[in-house]
């Protein structure tokens, strides 16, 4: 239960961050918005490998 309401705040911190990057600079915010992608992507990867072993 608390993983779930971390996992929810860090996504609206990190929106909040990329909609204030976009604010100043959109294809920043793209740029940003596409490596976050990759690092979820990774995140959820390592942590079903975790489950696995």
């Amino acid at each position: 239960m608390v993983r779930a309401v971390l996992y929810v705040l860090e996504v609206v911190f990190l929106l909040a961050v990329l909609a204030g990057v976009g604010l100043v600079y959109a294809p920043a915010a793209l740029i940003l918005g596409g490596l976050l992608g990759v690092v979820a992507v990774e995140r959820t990867l390592a942590a079903r490998e975790e489950v696995r072993r």
